[in-house]
């Protein structure tokens, strides 16, 4: 089995490698190409992964090229997990959307336009350049802004599925807190990608008991503080909201804090460079403590998991992935890409039933769906007039002189990235 990763110079590959070493029965890969166009990040990370691997007695073969063709071509499943720009790009995505008092963050709000508008294209471009040389791979999208960048791989007629690691994060601290094992507890996760609720958690399959009142009950502080809102607010809506929520629950008090410190990418281009130096040490061959500073908490299981079921039919049958909506929430379109627990086989993923969502939940979701949609037809067609309409369709923009001059912002900032602009 042939695993390419686009993006493969990314500090986060060596957890990929790890989690591949120890769930080598899961996924049986005997080659991993990593694909990148840095060398000066490549070649360490390759090398420490080929290490990691050793350490491990895992046969497998890596490989390191910056030629995409070579490195998909005869492969079973490509991983995407590239970051047009970098670190200095999401500096950027962090920054400027302060000037306007508005939500400063790489996924969502201006920043994460930016992001999809720089991100879409690219990804299409690579998704063709696969399809040329191994068109029954699948394609696993782990590059943000995972939703709408899934999206336009689905509708281009990819044979795509999108992950994050928020659902995994979350189940595995519930099951520590519930004490049981993580294999044991089923989240009721429904929203789209970096906006989702966690309405029950059930012990035992998707038809188990839910605990999340006792959850809540017994460790509601400790999942409050995790999540950085009020435990009050949490016993109020009955549900664990994802972290990400506090960007629209907590908006002001989010931007006061973004102005007061460093940005997140400034934090992160730091750790890369320890990172990379560390790597580079020939004796290091083990996934360093730093690695868990840099984010992505349980990729590699998610990432196995995901393409182990695809695959072979060895990963969990019930995952939490983005895919088609297809009726599963019926106020949402058909086409709108939404993460939720899937039936996930050789075939793709297929969501599971989804109970009434709360108008409160549904609300926002639909608003989201709407920015989205129209954040694809930006990053697909171009143009200053698209961007304002997605950004004043975007609930953490809203008003029309913000949606102007974040406009005028975002293309002063991407210019090099975006053609059309």
């Amino acid at each position: 089995m042939k695993l390419t990763v686009v993006g493969g110079g990314s500090t986060y590959t060596p957890e990929l490698a790890d989690g591949l070493a120890r769930l080598r029965d899961t996924l049986p890969v005997e080659e991993l190409v990593l694909v990148d166009p840095a060398p000066e990040r490549l070649e360490p990370v390759a090398a420490v992964s080929r290490r990691i691997l050793a350490r491990h007695g895992h046969p497998a073969r890596i490989t390191a090229t910056a030629d995409l063709e070579a490195g998909a071509e005869g492969a079973d499943a490509v991983l995407l997990q590239l970051r047009v720009g970098g670190q200095a790009a999401r500096n950027e995505d962090e920054t400027w959307p302060l000037e306007c008092g508005c939500v400063g963050q790489e996924t969502t709000g201006a920043g994460g336009l930016a992001k999809a508008l720089r991100t879409v294209p690219v990804v299409l471009d690579i998704a063709e350049r696969v399809r040329r040389v191994s068109p029954g791979a699948w394609i696993v999208d782990f590059t943000n802004p995972v939703g709408i960048v899934t999206r336009a791989l689905l509708k281009a007629g990819h044979r795509a599925v999108g992950l994050c690691n928020v659902a995994i994060g979350l189940q595995r601290k519930f099951a520590a807190l519930l004490g049981t094992a993580p294999g044991e507890v089923h989240l009721d996760h429904v929203g789209l990608n970096h906006l989702t609720w966690e309405t029950a958690v059930r012990l035992g399959g998707p038809g188990g008991p839910d605990v999340l009142p006792r959850l809540l009950a017994e460790h509601g502080d400790t999942v409050a503080a995790g999540l950085r809102l009020p435990r009050a607010l949490l016993d109020r809506l009955g549900v664990v909201p994802s972290y990400y929520l506090r960007y629209y629950y907590a908006h002001d008090e989010v931007v006061d804090e973004l102005r007061a410190k460093p940005s997140r990418a400034a934090e992160v281009a730091a750790m890369e460079r320890q990172l990379l130096a560390l790597y580079a040490d020939p004796a290091l061959d083990e996934k360093p403590a730093l690695l868990a500073r840099r984010g992505g908490a349980y990729y590699s299981e998610a990432a196995v998991d995901l393409t182990a079921a695809l695959l072979t039919g060895n990963g969990s049958p019930y995952q939490v992935v983005n895919t088609l909506n297809a009726g599963t929430l019926p106020f949402l379109p058909a086409d709108a890409v939404i993460e939720v627990p899937a039936a996930v086989g050789a075939k793709g993923a297929v969501p599971l039933p989804v109970p009434e969502v709360d108008p409160l939940f549904a609300g926002l979701m639909a608003s989201v769906t709407a920015y989205e949609d129209l954040a694809l037809e930006a990053a697909l067609r171009g143009g200053r007039e698209r961007v304002f309409r997605a950004l004043l369709a975007h609930p953490l923009v809203g008003q029309y002189a913000y949606a102007d001059t974040l406009t005028d912002l975002l293309l002063a900032h991407n210019r090099e990235h975006l053609p059309w602009a």
